[in-house]
């Protein structure tokens, strides 16, 4: 028999100390439109999310935690499990599926914000604003300022050629730079498009002023950027890192620029997070360090949160969502059978 009440569940991290929902907007009022749906935030807020906590949902909206195998034991009712933001390294996509639980992504509503702000890195780190600060701070004013430079006639290199770095690109066509891209899987049409050269990652490495990652985390991706890689890169160059820590050996990257072999870092993500306190990162002022945050806007957890609550309306209806990630769930039997009853019912 069909629920008469479709349950959505979401994670308390978009809850405050008062228990309110501490964003202006996350898209909660399109569920409360629907009569047939119910939302409720899970009581704990645990690294891991445990089973209990998502049986008896249909739908779990998730802002943070790691979803393996344990968390889908006996979440027979669940059927969509919508990740808040493109990553979905912390979920066991395997297990989901054996599960009958489609794991779906919003990557359109964070293209904006994380190309937004891989450009202010690279403005932050351009024009030296930190040292600037620090300078005024510490009353020592112009004496010994480092000068900055311009976007202009510079080269930025991406790492992979997909939804942020496309939207990078075209945020940055007027401020007349050279574009290049390393990405086994690209559209040679897309990059046209963009004005965007393909090449080799060594030839990236050593040609872009600046360097960005933005390629998902896989078992290819795990390490790509290490001591050889940095080592080809232009002394001059910055470095920038908001895809996923373990992509880049961050000993490495702290070598490199302890020893001034690039110019700076901006840097969003880690191997470990949060980022241990006594971690020799910190120590260097070469590097601006962000805590994962770096498109946390208004607009990006409005967009976000608006997309995963109508993915769970679509749900709620039978029907399936954009960006499912294990699209092979959709082919299986008992899966069809469980979406079915939205659908029929």
């Amino acid at each position: 028999m069909t629920p008469e009440i479709f349950r959505v569940g979401l994670t308390p991290g978009f809850l405050g100390a008062d228990g309110k929902v501490r964003f202006k907007d996350v898209g909660l009022e399109l569920l409360e439109r629907e009569p047939h749906i119910e939302y409720t935030f899970i009581k704990r807020d645990l690294p891991i999310v445990p089973p209990d906590e998502i049986r008896g949902l249909d739908a779990f909206i998730a802002l943070g935690g790691t979803y393996p195998r344990e968390t889908f034991e006996g979440a027979d009712r669940l059927i969509l499990l919508a990740r808040h933001g493109v990553g979905y390294d912390n979920v066991d996509l395997q297990a989901a599926t054996e599960a009958n639980v489609m794991v779906a992504i919003t990557p359109s509503g964070v293209r904006r914000p994380v190309a937004e702000g891989i450009i202010g890195l690279m403005f932050a780190l351009s024009k030296s604003i930190f040292g600037h600060d620090r300078a005024v701070r510490a009353g020592t004013w112009r004496h010994e300022l480092e000068v900055g430079v311009d976007l202009r006639d510079r080269t930025l290199g991406s790492i992979g050629l997909g939804n942020i770095s496309s939207e990078l690109f075209r945020l940055l066509q007027p401020f007349g730079m050279r574009f290049l891209t390393y990405d086994p899987y690209l559209s040679p049409e897309l990059a046209k498009s963009l004005n965007v050269e393909i090449v080799e990652l060594p030839t990236l490495l050593q040609e872009s002023d600046y360097v960005c990652v933005c390629c998902p985390l896989t078992d290819e991706t795990t390490g790509l950027i290490g001591a050889d890689e940095f080592a080809l890169m232009k002394l001059t160059a910055f470095f920038i890192n908001t895809a996923r820590g373990p992509i880049v050996d961050q000993r490495a990257l702290t070598q490199v620029l302890r020893d001034g072999r690039i110019r700076g870092a901006g840097i969003d993500v880690f191997e470990q997070e949060p980022i241990a306190p006594d971690d020799p990162l910190l120590e260097l002022d070469n590097v601006i360090l962000s805590p994962h945050a770096i498109a946390l806007t208004e607009e990006c957890y409005r967009d976000i949160g608006r997309l995963n609550c109508q993915k769970a309306i679509q749900v709620s209806r039978g029907e399936i969502p954009d960006n499912v990630v294990n699209q092979e769930v959709l082919e299986r039997k008992a899966f069809q059978e469980k979406l079915a009853k939205y659908r029929d019912g």
